[in-house]
């Protein structure tokens, strides 16, 4: 489990402003689940997805989405990491692979989390941000409440469970200027 606890570049979890934010939120909670959960919910709710806000600058630590209050999923999902580890919850990033258009059909890779939980096991959440043309987000062990269903050819929940962000996916948000910059290169892989 150690490298699901590890600082990194990129899941900064030992940043000054992030362990302040863990502090907080495991405040007063009495168990590492109920720690989880508000670490999601701060995410999922407080943090807004780039794209759907229009929002600028792009991030990709989680110490810069922090202090941003935006990031695509990929960059949400390094913070939501880095408030688990923060908080000594191991945790670790997924990845959905989602069909983007029909017309050409073309797909994008789809950052969210897995959080071990004593009592489950890993288990994935998705701190996207909800909005109503989207399934519902939620934490409620052991039932996976994930906003994007697997529905067409091509499409995939890959398997594995990365300690750290998969390189394309750094590679797009560290060279994107923009949210357009990153809509308009979106990473896409086949496991």
């Amino acid at each position: 489990m150690e490298k699901y606890l590890a600082a990194s570049e990129h899941i900064n979890w030992q940043h000054p402003e992030i362990l302040v934010l863990a502090a907080q939120l495991a405040d007063g909670a009495k168990s590492k689940e109920a720690i989880a959960k508000r670490c999601f919910e701060f995410v999922r709710d407080k943090i807004k997805h780039s794209l759907d806000y229009q929002l600028n600058p792009v991030t990709c630590k989680a110490s810069d989405v922090l202090h941003a209050g935006t990031g695509y999923c990929y960059a949400k999902s390094h913070l939501l990491a880095a408030l688990l580890r923060a908080n000594s919850i191991p945790a670790g990033l997924c990845y959905q692979r989602l069909r983007v258009s029909t017309e050409p059909e073309t797909f994008c890779l789809h950052g969210l989390n897995a959080v071990y939980l004593v009592n489950y096991g890993w288990y994935k959440i998705d701190p996207r941000g909800n909005k109503p043309t989207l399934g519902f987000a939620d934490f409620c062990p052991p039932d996976e409440r994930l906003p994007f269903a697997i529905n067409h050819g091509g499409e995939a929940n890959f398997s594995g469970i990365y300690a750290e962000p998969l390189p394309l996916v750094v590679s797009v948000l560290e060279s994107s200027e923009t949210y357009l910059d990153v809509k308009q290169n979106l990473p896409d892989i086949v496991e």
